[in-house]
């Protein structure tokens, strides 16, 4: 573990806290600057590639679907942490099918459920992209789907 401050590779753990998800945090000092830094641990498992509609097929990319989300959720009153939460329910789920593939449309699927949930315009700036609203009267459509 090399410190953040001065790259030195000496340093010693002060604290540790596991968390719900398996994680664990780490307090660390830094034994050539002094300087204190926390480091984050969790366990990588197996996520399965994506089967796209075109029949491509390409690794998970948490990072990506985290994008795609914070785009939806653009100038929304959206915490980060949220967001964060809603990339970790997918992936997680994911993981838990336990299987080598699975289509694009099961990952859009968790999204979309956890996205109307979390905010109805942000559900309906993705559902525009993943379900291909293509019109405003399919727009309008899903919205009433919503006032329902």
């Amino acid at each position: 573990m090399h410190c953040p401050f001065c790259q030195s590779e000496s340093s010693r753990v002060i604290d540790t806290d596991h968390d719900a998800r398996g994680g664990v945090r780490r307090r660390r000092h830094c034994s050539k600057c002094n300087e204190r830094y926390s480091t984050y641990e969790r366990a990588i498992k197996a996520t399965p590639y994506l089967i796209k509609q075109d029949g491509r097929r390409e690794d998970f990319d948490r990072e990506k679907l985290e994008r795609g989300i914070r785009v939806a959720c653009a100038k929304r009153p959206v915490a980060s942490a949220d967001i964060s939460r809603l990339v970790g329910e997918v992936e997680s789920r994911l993981q838990d099918f336990g299987k080598l593939e699975t289509t694009s449309r099961v990952v859009g699927d968790i999204v979309i459920n956890g996205l109307k949930s979390l905010d109805q315009i942000a559900y309906i700036r993705y559902a525009i992209v993943y379900l291909g609203l293509s019109d405003l009267q399919a727009v309008r459509d899903e919205i009433d789907r919503l006032l329902v």
